[in-house]
């Protein structure tokens, strides 16, 4: 195979995951704007954590509700539990890494918040560690996956809203995991601008 044919074989299988996606998952991603954009509306925040490409994924849908997605409007609570390495250093030093979003969720989570939790497996410890205390606190579970959703899929209890791409290849969960995090942004601008019902 040439490099032409491997780069076009590369864009065709996101195309084919996407639109495989679109059907499974275009449901659970309006239930978990209306979640999201309700908990914003009442004065809640939305907390996101991940690892590796999904710690990025959680600091780009901070960064869009926080500041603005493609429309101007006042700021949304958001926070990334990804980004304060003081914290999570002294945390996975103190305690475990697995206690890392988990102890972040205990401190800043309040009932009717919203925690977006990413893991391309739904195996990930330390996001299982801080869904496990997210239900303590009240606060409600988006649970973005792939694979089938892992030990996640087990955690997800009424009121939350699992999210679960319908591919097993960790590049085109990502991709997937990408435009599904658009997807809210737009939805709940949408809400929150009065766009839509």
């Amino acid at each position: 195979m040439s490099l032409s044919q491997r780069i076009q074989s590369q864009f065709s299988e996101s195309i084919a995951a996407k639109q495989a996606a679109v059907g499974a998952m275009a449901a659970p991603i309006e239930t978990a704007i209306r979640l999201m954009a309700a908990a914003l509306r009442n004065g809640g925040k939305v907390m996101a954590c991940g690892n590796g490409g999904s710690a990025a994924d959680s600091q780009h849908f901070a960064a869009e509700l926080l500041n603005r997605f493609e429309k101007e409007r006042a700021p949304l609570a958001a926070i990334a539990l990804t980004t304060d390495t003081s914290t999570l250093t002294s945390i996975a030093n103190d305690y475990a890494y697995d206690q890392v979003f988990a102890k972040q969720v205990s401190a800043l989570g309040r009932s009717g918040d919203v925690l977006l939790a990413i893991s391309t497996s739904g195996n990930s410890p330390n996001v299982i560690e801080a869904m496990k205390v997210a239900r303590e606190r009240g606060v409600h579970v988006v649970a973005l996956t792939g694979k089938g959703g892992g030990k996640m899929h087990e955690l997800i209890t009424a009121g939350d809203v699992h999210l679960c791409v319908p591919a097993d290849r960790t590049a085109r969960i990502q991709e997937v995991h990408l435009l599904t995090l658009h997807c809210l942004c737009d939805g709940i601008d949408a809400l929150i601008l009065g766009e839509t019902k």
